[in-house]
C-alpha cells in the first residue's frame, strides 16, 4: 500500500505561528500533530512507500519526517500551485502503482486502519457524526452503507457524517480517471476537490464504504488546537515532571517535559509546556508553551506560545510565535 499526505497548506488560520512553523508540526501535548498520523502507519504496517506532498516551509517538513520516520520509505513531491485537494493528489501519480491511504493532517482521529486489510469496496471513506454539520462537507450514505454524494456546507441536515480527510481506495486506477476528470472541469468554489474524484467513482458504479470514526479532533485553527489538546491529554497523554517544587501547584492533565524548570506557580488544566521553558510566579491554563520560552509573573489562559519566547507580567489570552517577547507591568 502507497500513502499520499498532502501538506502543502500555508495554515492561515493558525498565523502568526505558521509564519515560521509548518501547521503539521505544531505540537500537541508535546508531539507535532503529524506524528500522531505517522505513528499510526507504522503500527499498521504494510507501507510500501509514503508520498508527501509539501509548499509551505518545506524544508522543515522534510527533515522531520526523515529524522524521526525515516523507518517508513519516502519521498517528498512540492506542490507549486495550490489549486485544490485534488492536484494536490494528482502530483503523487508517478509513484501510485497499488491501493492507496490518502491522509490529511489537519486533525487527529482515532480510527481502526485495520479495516482496509479485510475489505472488498473500491474504497473507505471515514466520517464522524457531528451536531454543527453546517461547517463541513457531509456524507450521504445508501442502506448499505455506502457513500452515495457528499455535500458542502449543508444547510438542510442530509447527513450529519462530516468528511475528516481519511480515504482508502483500492480501486487506484479509477481514482486517477476520476482526478483528471475533475480537473478537466470547472473549479468547485475556487478549487478541484478530491472528493469530486470519489462522486466520479462512485457515478462509474464504485463502492466506498462509509467508516465512523471512534473521535476525531481539529487542529486546524487555534481554538480547536486548544480542545484537542486537552481531549488528547485526557486521552493519556499526560505527562508530570518526576520532582516538583513545593511551591509549585499542578492540576492534571498537564503534559510537562523533562528539563522545565517552574516555582511560585500554578499549572493547569490542560497545559503543555516545551522542554527547557522557565516558569516562574505563573498561573496557565488551556495553553501549550514551546521549548526554552520564560514565562514569568503571567496569568495565561487559551493561549499558544512558541519557542524561545518572553512572556512577563501580563494576564492575557496570547498567541504569540517563536523568538517574540511581551513584557507588562505586573
Amino acid at each position: 500500500m502507497k500513502v499520499i499526505i498532502p501538506l502543502a497548506g500555508k495554515g492561515t488560520r493558525l498565523r502568526p505561528h505558521t509564519h515560521l512553523v509548518p501547521k503539521p508540526m505544531l505540537r500537541i501535548a508535546g508531539k507535532p500533530v503529524m506524528d500522531y498520523i505517522l505513528e499510526d502507519l507504522q503500527r499498521l504496517g504494510g507501507v510500501d512507500q509514503v508520498i508527501y506532498i509539501t509548499g509551505h516551509l518545506k524544508e522543515k517538513v522534510e527533515e522531520h519526517a526523515k529524522t524521526k520516520f525515516g523507518s517508513l520509505p519516502s519521498v517528498f513531491v512540492e506542490q507549486q500551485v495550490q489549486d485544490g485537494t485534488a492536484g494536490a493528489v494528482k502530483l503523487a501519480r508517478p509513484y501510485i502503482d497499488q491501493d492507496v491511504l490518502i491522509i490529511f493532517v489537519d486533525t487527529i482521529f482515532d480510527a481502526d486502519l485495520s479495516v482496509i486489510k479485510t475489505t472488498d469496496a473500491d474504497g473507505i471513506i471515514w466520517v464522524k457524526e457531528v451536531e454543527d454539520y453546517q461547517r463541513f462537507g457531509v456524507v450521504v450514505t445508501d442502506n448499505g452503507g455506502n457513500m452515495t454524494k457528499i455535500v458542502e456546507k449543508p444547510k438542510t441536515p442530509v447527513s450529519k457524517r462530516a468528511n475528516i480527510g481519511l480515504y482508502y481506495v483500492k480501486n487506484w486506477k479509477l481514482l486517477n480517471e476520476g482526478i483528471d476528470y475533475v480537473l478537466t472541469q470547472p473549479k468547485n468554489q475556487g478549487e478541484y476537490y478530491l472528493t469530486d474524484a470519489f462522486q466520479y467513482m462512485i457515478d462509474k458504479g464504485a463502492k466506498i464504504k462509509v467508516v465512523e470514526v471512534e473521535g476525531w479532533y481539529d487542529a486546524g485553527k487555534l481554538d480547536t488546537l486548544l480542545e484537542t489538546n486537552r481531549t488528547v491529554l485526557e486521552k493519556g497523554a499526560a505527562r508530570r515532571p518526576k520532582q516538583i517544587e513545593k511551591s509549585v501547584t499542578i492540576h492534571d492533565p498537564v503534559y510537562i517535559e523533562d528539563g522545565v524548570t517552574m516555582s511560585d506557580s500554578v499549572i493547569g488544566p490542560n497545559v503543555s509546556i516545551g522542554e527547557g521553558t522557565v516558569v516562574e510566579g505563573s498561573t496557565l491554563t488551556d495553553t501549550i508553551i514551546g521549548s526554552k520560552a520564560k514565562i514569568r509573573r503571567a496569568t495565561l489562559h487559551h493561549s499558544l506560545i512558541g519557542d524561545d519566547c518572553v512572556i512577563e507580567g501580563v494576564d492575557a489570552e496570547l498567541t504569540v510565535t517563536d523568538h517574540s517577547e511581551i513584557r507588562g507591568r505586573r
